[in-house]
């Protein structure tokens, strides 16, 4: 499989960012960080809007950027599509017009997606023939993502498109932004700071901070291991890519996690469809024993392998558990109930679920 392989080292009004990354070409990259840690500076170089001293970008055998060649290739000329916050629709013309805008503009034998199939897959063929001012602002992110789609890329970047978005339209557009995860085998590099779109969303996360990074790697270990509770904050959780196993009573779903089975209170999809499970730490508990006479659906036993104090004391202690099969989850627990119930690294115990959030 190709990599995108990127390397910037950018000085300039009091901000440094050093970057050397090895990415691969294929589903979601999450660039992630808080504001100002440079996150969007580095999608930027990766598309050509900044260009510096000492820098280098490629994606498979294209190399776009080599300063110690001289070698920059403008914007216009890279075949990627870019999704600012704002959609930057042409206010003047239709959906169907801004959508044909780029993709008319594609030789015939080089587009990877026709317009029919984009617009289904994206949900808007009821709106194309309306004019911008009259879409929603989530219409209107849609549509300017597939109008980059049309323009048939090698690359996507995504500069925090659902910023400008209330809940509820954040909401209506995830979903949408998942298919494209599974049905194109476009790579997407998508920038943001909210932990609820990197836990939906990442295939592979990178996360900054002060203008360096401090990981990069799949986005199930990141967000699983203990060392970054503080970038999370009290977001901080797991996530497990799990698959339909059956249907029970009740109305119940169970999901199977590569050999954990984990119980969902809803009837979703059918069986063998994929659905992506984020089970928050402060949603976890402890019991020594199997729990009997509870209502919490998950009650699985596991392993403690690490239990990490706060920098900073705050009561509260965070307890790696491993399964059987190798995957871990994270719980939050009061340091009075580690020291009550004498919790220690090598216990088995049994965790309950208190909740578990579905994608």
């Amino acid at each position: 499989m190709s990599e995108i392989y990127a390397k910037f080292c950018i000085r300039h009004e009091g901000f440094t960012l050093n970057v050397n990354l090895t990415l691969p070409a294929a589903g979601i990259t999450v660039l992630f960080g808080h504001s100002g840690s440079g996150k969007t500076t580095c999608l930027r170089s990766m598309a050509g809007l900044e260009e510096f001293e000492h820098s280098y970008f490629s994606i498979g055998d294209d190399i776009w950027q080599d300063s110690e060649r001289s070698l920059f290739v403008p914007t216009h000329k890279r075949q990627l599509g870019y999704v600012f916050q704002e959609s930057g629709l042409f206010p003047h013309l239709s959906v169907n017009d801004n959508l044909l805008f780029g993709f008319k503009r594609i030789p015939e034998s080089e587009r990877k997606i026709s317009l029919d199939s984009m617009t289904k897959l994206m949900g808007i063929e009821h709106l194309l023939e309306r004019m911008p001012h009259q879409l929603s602002g989530g219409e209107k992110q849609r549509i300017a993502i597939a109008r980059a789609l049309l323009t048939s890329p090698r690359l996507l970047l995504m500069d925090e498109p659902l910023s400008a978005l209330d809940m509820k339209r954040k909401q209506e557009i995830l979903p949408y932004l998942e298919k494209l995860r599974s049905e194109l085998s476009i790579p997407i590099v998508y920038v943001t700071h909210s932990v609820q779109e990197l836990a939906r969303l990442a295939d592979h996360v990178v996360v900054f901070e002060n203008g360096s990074i401090i990981v990069s790697d799949q986005a199930n270990k990141v967000m699983s291991d203990p060392r970054f509770e503080s970038v999370f904050g009290s977001e901080v959780g797991s996530i497990f890519d799990t698959t339909v196993l059956e249907h029970r009573e009740h109305n119940i779903t169970a999901l199977d996690a590569n050999g954990v089975t984990i119980l969902a209170p809803k009837h979703i999809g059918d069986t063998g469809e994929r659905y992506r499970c984020r089970i928050l730490a402060s949603d976890v508990s402890i019991s020594l024993r199997e729990p009997v006479d509870t209502s919490m659906l998950n009650r699985l036993p596991v392993e403690i392998i690490d239990i990490r104090q706060p920098q900073i004391p705050n009561g509260h202690e965070l307890l790696v558990l491993q399964f059987d099969n190798g995957q871990r989850l994270l719980a939050n627990l009061t340091a009075k109930s580690c020291h009550d119930l004498e919790l220690a690294v090598g216990k088995k115990v049994w965790c309950q679920i208190k909740s578990v959030a579905l994608s």
